[in-house]
């Protein structure tokens, strides 16, 4: 029996999760513990939506608005260098982005909130496979998440190293990047390394695209403009004496509004296949996994101040109502183009890097997590059911 409605509890469960990390739409083990958790706090979780989603309702006294909490479950293939006790035990599997707090404090604002049901109105608890880069939020969606649990609002937390620990922060409009991945194959011939000029190299083409990429937002892009892209693998050859016939690189663009976003995908690819051609090879250029920006609706994140503001005390710093924004992706962007919501964050202290192998979510946060959660949850439905005219 699973005895986590503690803040003990809830951190014995979090070292659960995080010593038992799943990857994007495997985590079997993961769905399992929550709707058992659901279960025995009295929810009928229902699960399986997007593979490995859950998805657990509660109903208040009487009928109203319909809001969406939503925490995301899945681990990195990353290798955990943390020596803690509750450290991955799996190889090249960790949470190093959280996910495993994040799940727990929903979980304990389900069990706070089914003690003593909001007065009206419905909460959806949406525990979600594949944030990184499975969009799973969009295959969610995709499987009627949206009909089966209808919701007029939805709300999404991340825990955020470099803010105070509890620290909670948010900001109305863009607060994460969109983003495309990208691949380039970069097609020559190979020939001997003592040769050359027999060969049409590649390595040559990769490196002077590496240098030319900058300029797409060093020189193409508005300086006001936040915006970013990334080679982040850079794979040819297969020993030093020959010239390869291809490389291949990888990366990210990233961006905080659509047209900046589109302009350098094409860009890109534009300059990946000038590239090839001025070095006498080819290009071949996929761009996959896109996520729209995540966009704060004014309305709830007016809810979201208001909570914020009505936690702040001497225990924690006060809340960012104005935070800056970040380049980082998140798919919690694809709910917030069918539905008006917030997306917030909650700070991790002095941590590691989000998806550093040394990275561990920061215990000391789970009961304020809970907490907001809670309060936006039940001053929300409060504020929509105001607003509605129900009584």
């Amino acid at each position: 029996m699973i005895r986590a409605a503690s803040v003990a509890g809830l951190t014995a469960l979090r070292h659960d999760l995080h010593a038992h990390p799943e990857l994007r739409f495997e985590e079997v083990r993961t769905a399992d513990l929550v709707c058992e958790y659901l279960a025995e706090i009295g929810y009928a979780p229902v699960p399986g939506l997007a593979r490995t989603g859950v998805v657990a309702t509660l109903h208040g006294a009487r009928s109203g608005p319909s809001i969406i909490l939503r925490a995301d479950m899945d681990a990195l293939p990353v290798q955990e260098r943390g020596t803690c006790a509750h450290a991955s035990r799996h190889e090249g599997r960790m949470h190093a982005c959280g996910h495993d707090g994040h799940t727990v404090m929903l979980l304990g604002a389900a069990a706070r909130l089914a003690a003593r049901p909001p007065e009206c109105g419905t909460i959806h608890f949406v525990f979600q496979p594949g944030e990184e880069g499975g969009a799973g939020a969009r295959v969610m969606i995709e499987e009627g998440l949206l009909e089966r649990f209808p919701a007029e609002v939805c709300f999404g937390l991340h825990n955020w190293p470099g803010l105070a620990a509890g620290q909670l922060a948010v900001r109305s409009g863009p607060i994460m990047a969109g983003g495309w991945r990208f691949r380039i194959r970069l097609i020559g011939r190979g020939a001997h390394a003592a040769q050359p000029h027999l060969a049409a190299d590649p390595v040559v083409a990769g490196a002077a695209l590496v240098q030319a990429i900058q300029q797409l937002v060093a020189r193409r892009t508005d300086p006001l403009v936040p915006a970013v892209v990334s080679v982040c693998t850079f794979h040819a050859g297969s020993t030093d004496n020959i010239l390869p016939e291809h490389a291949e690189l990888a990366g990210t663009i990233r961006a905080l509004d659509r047209v900046t976003l589109d302009r350098l995908r094409d860009d890109l690819a534009e300059m990946a296949d000038n590239t090839a051609k001025a070095c006498g090879v080819r290009a071949e250029v996929e761009f996959h996994s896109p996520y729209p920006v995540t966009v704060n609706a004014p309305g709830p994140t007016r809810m979201v101040r208001h909570v914020m503001h009505e936690m702040d005390g001497a225990d924690y710093p006060p809340a960012n109502t104005d935070v800056a924004p970040s380049l980082a992706s998140e798919d919690f962007g694809f709910m917030l183009e069918q539905r008006p919501g917030t997306y917030a964050w909650i700070g991790n202290g002095a941590s590691a890097a989000l998806h550093a192998p040394d990275y561990d979510f920061n215990d000391s946060v789970i009961g304020r997590g809970v907490d907001y959660w809670e309060r936006l949850a039940r001053y929300s439905l409060a504020q929509q059911a105001h607003k509605d005219g129900v009584s």
